[in-house]
């Protein structure tokens, strides 16, 4: 047996470490390294009759670990209408509530006109077109719906074809926009409060008469021209177009 081993052809592993080393460390380390190396096993494959239903295990197991770290799913706008994330509690209906809302409201389309508060014009027609109107106190002064005419309170719900506007008699309207035309007054700040910084020099200098008192800016929204969302509004560039109903 000693004479088959020693005419045995040198595998590749000689030929490569006699490249790199000489020939004592050559023997040494295929020895050590290669022909004596320990192999460690250990019993982690399952027997062949449970391979199967190890392996949906391990799937499973998978799938779990992938749902854990994955973030959850937003919900739909439906799962939000079933869950009323829409709908004002009834306990909520009260205007006492929105008037800070409608304050807040004030001042961010005040903000949005600044000198065009007191002018009008076209320039604060494009402002008004894409701004926000929660918090806004409209009144319906024309309507399809005779029964809609009169109805004055605080939106506070801005929809793409409806507005949601609760009344000082703590009464939830829903006005659609189609065929309604709104009311919006827009008070000027008074100058006593100090918020008529936006005027200007020579009006602020000169001695204030009742004329020249800022008065209210009032406008009117064509709900039909109106529906879009207030989202969509921002980005919007609305045209002027002919409209029959005027």
């Amino acid at each position: 047996m000693d004479s088959k081993k020693k005419d045995q052809p040198p595998t590749i592993a000689n030929e490569l470490l006699a490249r790199a080393h000489s020939p004592d460390d050559a023997k040494r380390i295929f020895t050590e390294k290669i022909q004596q190396r320990p192999l460690f096993l250990t019993a982690t494959s399952p027997p062949p009759s449970d391979a199967r239903a190890a392996r949906r295990r391990a799937r499973e197991k998978k799938k779990l670990q992938r749902k854990k770290a994955l973030k959850p799913k937003p919900l739909s706008a439906a799962q939000r209408r079933k869950l009323g994330l829409y709908e004002v509690p009834r306990e909520g209906q009260k205007y006492a509530l929105f008037v800070p809302l409608h304050n807040l409201w004030l001042g961010y389309i005040r903000e949005i006109l600044g000198g065009e508060l007191y002018t009008g014009g076209e320039g604060a027609a494009s402002k008004l077109t894409s701004a926000d109107f929660h918090g806004a106190e409209v009144e319906v002064v024309r309507s399809g719906c005779v029964s809609r005419v009169g109805i004055k309170g605080i939106v506070i719900k801005d929809s793409k074809f409806a507005f949601e506007i609760i009344t000082e008699k703590n009464k939830l309207k829903l006005v659609p926009k189609e065929g309604t035309v709104f009311r919006v007054l827009v008070p000027a700040p008074s100058p006593a409060n100090g918020d008529n910084q936006d005027m200007d020099t020579a009006k602020v200098d000169e001695p204030e008469t009742k004329q020249d008192q800022p008065s209210s800016l009032v406008f009117e929204l064509h709900g039909d021209q109106f529906q879009f969302r207030s989202a969509d509004r921002a980005s919007k560039k609305f045209k002027a177009h002919f409209m029959h109903n005027l």
